[in-house]
C-alpha cells in the first residue's frame, strides 16, 4: 500500500531538503494515493514503480523550491505572450507544437527538464546537459521494450513535454487520470482549483529560462479544462486549439490510455477507459465554449487537423499572422526540416478501433454532434 507520509518522508531523505513551497499539493497527493490503493488495481511491481515515480516528483519539487530560494530574482522575470497549444487528444497538437518549436526563436519545455528541473541547463546546453543524455537513454530503452507506445506517441528527451508534467508536482494533473484507473481522483480533478498548478508551472519556467530564453511555447491537450486558471496566471497567453473528427480522436485516445494503463495493471476495463475519456472530453468542450462566450470568439485561435496535415507550414504562417508576428525564413526552413525528419508513422503505425471500447462511429458522432457543428469538423479525417 502506498502512503503519503512515507512518500514525503522518503523524498525528504533522498534530497536532503524539506521545503515543498505551497502546501496545497498535499490535497491532490492524498486523494491520488487513496485512489491508487483502492481503485487502480496496480500490480505489486507497478505499485513499487508508481511509488518511486511519486517520490521522484516530490524530490524534483524540493530541488526546484531550493533553487528558487537561492535565486529569488528569477521570479521577477516576465514570461511574455506564451503560446499554448491544446485540443482534444490526438487532434494534431504534437504536430503543431513540433512545427512551432522548430522555430529557433521559440523556447519549449523539454521532456528531460520536466523530470530533473534544477539547476537549469547552462546557456546553449539544452541538448548537451548530462540529464538530457540520461533521459534519452531511458527513452531509447522504452522504444526497444514497449515500441507500441512510441508508435502511438513518441517523445525524445528534447521533445516539447506536455504541460501536465509541469503540473504533476502539484498533483493537479491529468497525467494521473490517464495512467491509472482512479475515478475518485478523476472526479476531484475535474472540479478543483487549477490556479496552484499554473502558479507552479510559471515558477518552473522562470527557473528554466535563466540561461536559455525564447518565446515560450507549450503543448497540453488538456488545457481546455483550465483556461480560466491559465489566463489568470498568464493573462497575455496566445491560445491555439486543434480539431479533428471526434470518432478518430476517441478511438485513438482510448487506445493510448488503455495501453498505458496496462503497464500498471493486469485488470484494465476498456469500457471504463471510454467512459472517462468521454466525460473528460465533454468537460473540455464545454469549458472552451464557455471561455469563448466570456472573452469572445477571437480569444482562441482554431486549426483544423485536415488543414494542419495538408499544409502544415501554411497553417503556421496563418497562426503567426493571427498573433501579429511574422514567420521568418529561418523558421520556415527549420519547420520543413522537422517535417522531413519526422514522417507520419516513423515509429510504427497506430491501429485503433472504437468497437474495442464499446463504442461505434455513429454513436460518437451523435454524442459530439454539437461540437462537430460548432467547429465545422470534417468526419473521417
Amino acid at each position: 500500500m502506498l502512503n503519503s507520509e512515507h512518500l514525503i518522508t522518503t523524498a525528504i531523505e533522498q534530497s536532503g531538503l524539506s521545503d515543498f513551497g505551497d502546501p496545497s499539493f498535499r490535497e491532490g497527493l492524498d486523494i491520488l494515493v487513496a485512489a491508487l490503493n483502492s481503485e487502480a488495481k496496480l500490480t505489486e511491481a507497478a505499485s513499487g514503480r508508481v511509488g518511486a515515480s511519486i517520490i521522484a516528483t516530490l524530490v524534483n519539487r524540493l530541488q526546484v523550491e531550493d533553487y528558487l530560494k537561492s535565486h529569488p530574482e528569477l521570479l521577477d522575470a516576465p514570461i511574455e505572450k506564451p503560446t499554448f497549444v491544446f485540443g482534444l487528444p490526438r487532434t494534431g497538437t504534437t504536430l503543431a507544437i513540433n512545427l512551432l518549436t522548430a522555430d529557433p526563436a521559440r523556447r519549449s519545455f523539454m521532456r528531460w527538464e520536466a523530470f530533473s528541473t534544477a539547476p537549469p541547463a547552462a546557456a546553449g546546453a539544452l541538448r548537451s546537459d548530462p540529464r538530457y543524455h540520461a533521459e534519452q537513454a531511458k527513452l531509447d530503452m522504452s522504444l526497444k521494450y514497449v515500441p507500441h507506445i512510441s508508435a502511438m506517441h513518441h517523445e525524445d528527451a528534447d521533445s516539447s513535454c506536455e504541460c501536465q508534467f509541469a503540473m504533476s508536482p502539484t498533483f493537479i494533473a491529468q497525467v494521473y487520470d490517464s495512467q491509472y484507473h482512479v475515478p475518485s481522483y478523476s472526479d476531484w480533478f475535474l472540479n478543483t482549483d487549477y490556479r496552484p498548478a499554473f502558479r507552479y508551472h510559471k515558477r518552473l519556467m522562470q527557473l528554466l529560462q535563466q540561461n536559455n530564453k525564447g518565446h515560450w511555447t507549450f503543448k497540453n491537450p488538456w488545457h481546455p479544462l483550465y483556461l480560466d486558471a491559465l489566463t489568470d496566471v498568464y493573462p497575455d497567453a496566445q491560445l491555439v486549439m486543434t480539431h479533428r473528427d471526434p470518432a478518430n480522436v476517441v478511438a485513438s485516445a482510448c487506445s493510448l490510455v488503455y495501453a498505458v494503463r496496462k503497464l500498471y495493471s493486469d485488470d484494465v476495463d476498456p469500457n471504463a477507459v471510454a467512459a472517462v475519456s468521454l466525460k473528460t472530453f465533454d468537460a473540455m468542450i464545454a469549458r472552451v465554449t464557455a471561455f469563448e462566450a466570456k472573452y469572445g470568439a477571437g480569444s482562441v485561435y482554431h486549426i483544423q487537423y485536415r488543414d494542419l496535415t495538408s499544409d502544415p507550414i501554411g497553417q503556421m504562417e496563418k497562426l503567426y499572422s493571427h498573433f501579429g508576428e511574422q514567420l521568418t525564413d529561418t523558421a520556415r526552413v527549420a519547420m520543413q526540416a522537422m517535417l522531413d525528419a519526422n514522417p507520419q508513422g516513423k515509429h510504427g503505425k497506430h491501429e485503433y478501433r472504437l468497437e474495442d471500447y464499446g463504442l461505434t462511429r455513429e454513436g460518437v458522432y451523435a454524442h459530439f454532434a454539437d461540437y462537430i457543428d460548432r467547429f465545422g469538423i470534417d468526419r473521417k479525417r
